[in-house]
């Protein structure tokens, strides 16, 4: 079987690396007979100085040239649902459908034609005027976009495709994709269409470009490089922080999703009164996708009682009598198996589960553990190990204080929820605990368990570190996901006729959002103002 190609500066060309490697089917537990190269390093600096050049020729474009892209890829990647989906679910073991044909793709394809209409409006680069000193500051595109996907979506948070890609474009930069290795043959069928549509829209050599793997060493130089804008990443913890590390020495910035347990308090008054109904919330909730959500409820706060002995038990019941679904590699296997162990073996009690196997191909018992609130404050760091699969952790407080003790201990996380009584029997508690997990999450819920993301303009997903490297940003919604690939470029007295489009007096499309003069307006700037 030949090697597949990588996409550099245009064209698919074979790979100058002498490694290869395969993906695997998690659900049959065979290796894809498909190999991909591993790049090497000077491939990786042709990679980097091609989108370089790329960003250089598309310097003062508008916003419409990358909407017309965004939008002819999205159409390309709809008419090859079918493809996509088949080699995407052979890779991950993802369900065919409703998740990859019904939700993951729409809304891998609908983030594309979001970003594509926050391009072609311009509102996000926030365009703000001072007509009494004639300066005039803008958001613009800040060069080369690295993007390194995960392998829990192999959509819609795709290197080639995903939220930060569609963000990077919209803000008028290219994207040097790193494929994830657990699915690559997916992520190639992308960039095939992303270059089809490049060629379309008559974008330039190295708008976009696709590489599968390098080694840990020239990933971390690859981020390293000068000619490189940003990076956004999604996937673990210790490989984020080695691409932070590499990226903070140079100042580039870089925007990681790495790790959250999402922790999630309920009240007593919510579970005396509707305790059934939120056993099985959490339980659909945590077992969904296996567990492999960066939003799944890996840690549930409790007061003791009566009621929260009973819904330990109806919990545990229902994973045991739940399917236990496939892992996405064997690599997610171990790993989820080591935070398993460290959680025991920071003082937690197994409820149910804790062993390899009981489902179709790669997988892991659905898994419940428990611990006392004294236990939890005593190991704190431990005891928030993220074991990234089908488990959560209940921690069960003594009283009111220790509940909040725990709160005050949590690291950052993407969410945090809060289930109380429907009444005003929680209100008092709700008021001490929700102003503590507030500071410590990037989105607070009521009511509801956290693993939707709604590609919503209103939408945090972020957080505190270590649920991200930056607290200030999201990399879902637009236009907020657009300005972590930008920059402040401001105009002091520049001449009219050489201003962008957008700080010029006249409005350039009648719908674009400026600030003039402190005052949100779509209106032109007339003198006087």
């Amino acid at each position: 079987m030949s090697t597949q190609p990588v996409l550099i500066d245009g064209e698919w060309q074979t790979s100058a690396g002498t490694e290869t490697f395969a993906a695997s089917n998690p659900g049959l537990e065979t290796d894809l007979p498909e190999q991909y190269p591993v790049s090497s390093w000077d491939e990786v600096a042709v990679c980097v100085a091609a989108a370089a050049r790329a960003s250089q020729q598309m310097r003062g474009w508008p916003g419409q040239r990358f909407a017309e892209f965004l939008e002819c890829y999205a159409e390309r990647l709809d008419q090859n649902a079918d493809a996509l989906v088949a080699i995407a679910a052979a890779e991950t073991a993802l369900p065919a459908a409703p998740r990859l044909k019904d939700v993951e793709l729409p809304r891998t394809t609908g983030q594309l034609r979001q970003a594509a209409a926050a391009a072609r409006d311009g509102s996000w680069s926030e365009p703000t005027i001072d007509t009494a000193t004639n300066i005039r500051s803008m958001l613009g595109p800040l060069g080369p976009v690295i993007v390194f996907g995960p392998n829990n979506f192999p959509f819609a948070f795709n290197g080639i495709a995903g939220g930060d890609f569609a963000a990077a474009v919209a803000a008028g930069n290219p994207v040097i994709a790193k494929g994830h290795s657990s699915h690559p043959g997916t992520t190639r069928l992308m960039a095939v269409e992303a270059q089809a549509a490049a060629g379309e829209t008559d974008m330039p050599a190295g708008f976009v470009q696709l590489i599968y793997r390098t080694s840990h060493s020239d990933g971390a130089r690859m981020v390293a490089q000068p000619a490189v804008g940003a990076v956004g990443y999604t996937g673990s913890r210790q490989a984020g922080l080695v691409i932070k590390e590499a990226a903070d020495r140079v100042g580039t910035p870089a925007y990681l999703e790495l790790s959250s347990i999402n922790p999630v308090f309920v009240l007593p008054g919510a579970l005396s009164e509707r305790m059934e109904a939120i056993a099985e919330d959490f339980t659909t909730s945590c077992l969904m996708g296996t567990g492999q959500f960066c939003t799944n409820p890996g840690l549930v706060v409790l007061l003791r009682s009566d009621h929260s002995d009973a819904f330990l038990k109806s919990v545990a019941t229902r994973f045991q009598d739940a399917p236990v679904g496939t892992l996405l590699s064997a690599g997610v296997q171990r790993n989820f198996a080591d935070g398993i162990a460290q959680l025991l073996e920071a003082g937690a009690v197994l409820e149910t589960g804790g062993q390899t196997g009981g489902g179709r191909g790669v997988s892991y018992s659905n898994t419940l553990l428990s611990t006392d609130g004294s236990a939890f404050l005593g190991a704190p760091e431990q005891m928030q190990t993220e074991a990234f699969g089908n488990s959560s952790l209940f921690v069960v407080a003594e009283d009111p204080e220790q509940m909040l003790a725990i709160a005050d201990a949590l690291e950052g996380n993407l969410t945090g929820t809060i289930y109380s009584h429907t009444a005003e029997a929680d209100d008092s508690l709700y008021d001490r605990i929700a102003p503590v997990l507030r500071e410590r999450v990037g989105r607070l819920l009521n009511d509801k368990m956290p693993t939707g993301v709604a590609v919503s303009a209103a939408m945090n997903h972020g957080g505190p570190f270590p649920a991200t490297g930056h607290p200030g940003f999201t990399a879902v919604g637009m236009p907020s996901s657009i300005r972590r690939f930008s920059s402040l470029w401001c105009y002091d007295g520049v001449r009219p006729h050489r201003l962008p489009a957008a700080l010029k007096d006249q409005n350039p499309n009648g719908t674009l959002w400026r600030n003039v003069d402190g005052n949100l307006t779509q209106a032109d700037v007339t003198a006087g103002c």
